[in-house]
């Protein structure tokens, strides 16, 4: 008989450190157990230091990647990333609702983990009006979450409104991470907008400098959950702990000078 792997398309950029972005979404989808796909959407010139340059893929190049993809391989999840420019996240869009897809995850990157901007000013209002709609789940962190809102965050007990009203009216789910906070527990916040629940996701703050990719790593992680059938509380939750995993398991690693990468392999080692 034959056997179908769940299948993740990743759309975002490369890191040439290995760390995050296309790399870091490839390693956690292999590692949870799915077979990943990937369209580049721009090259970084990146190390654990920080970026220090940034490349983008035509429009057309990405479209064709998605299309080569999505018209012979399929998907059941997709994962969306760094995405640069409104005429990117327009391409994208159109391609994506000619080919339905229903488990869209889609973190709304903006900020490298150094401080590097990595979307255009102008692309925001489109990713919000064109993109956020087709995502079944967006996955911002807290200065993400802020610019998207148009609010300011003070402290723990403000996510589970901030997660509510990026729901657009309670039509997509969000998971608002909570790591920017300064408490020693973390609690990210999962809204769920198909069953309109709050599920607290909670952990202890590890002091490492390893971090880079977090967003990406988890992302990628709910949205290979999702391609196995998970339902979304129990992939918000599989996720939480993969990358809690990961983290806590590449803490003490040393791979260059700056923010190193979690350990998407924990559960090999």
């Amino acid at each position: 008989m034959s056997k179908n792997y769940p299948r993740v398309l990743t759309i975002a950029g490369s890191d040439s450190g290995g760390g995050a972005g296309i790399q870091a979404d490839i390693k956690a989808i292999s590692a949870t157990g799915s077979f990943a796909t990937s369209a580049i959407t721009a090259i970084t010139v990146q190390n654990t230091l920080g970026v220090s340059a940034v490349s983008p893929v035509s429009p057309e190049i990405i479209e064709g990647q998605i299309e080569a993809v999505l018209s012979d391989i399929g998907t059941d999840a997709i994962k969306i990333g760094m995405l640069h420019s409104s005429k990117v996240i327009t391409t994208i869009a159109e391609c994506l609702k000619k080919y339905k897809v229903k488990n869209i995850v889609l973190d709304p990157v903006m900020v490298s983990t150094s401080g590097h901007r990595l979307i255009e000013e102008s692309a925001i209002s489109t990713l919000t009006q064109e993109l956020m709609p087709l995502a079944r789940v967006i996955t911002p962190n807290i200065p993400e979450a802020e610019i998207l809102a148009g609010v300011k965050v003070n402290s723990q007990k403000d996510l589970p409104e901030l997660a509510r009203s990026l729901s657009k009216g309670g039509k997509i789910s969000v998971l608002l991470k909570a790591g920017h906070l300064t408490e020693d527990t973390l609690t990210d916040i999962f809204y769920n907008a198909e069953e309109d629940t709050i599920l607290e996701l909670t952990s202890q703050r590890l002091y490492t400098r390893n971090t880079h990719g977090t967003g990406c790593t988890l992302s990628s992680a709910f949205a290979s959950y999702l391609a196995q059938g998970f339902q979304l509380n129990e992939a918000a939750q599989a996720a939480k702990d993969y990358i809690n995993q990961a983290i806590i398991s590449g803490a003490d690693y040393n791979i260059g000078g700056g923010h190193g990468p979690v350990d998407h392999f924990w559960k090999q080692r």
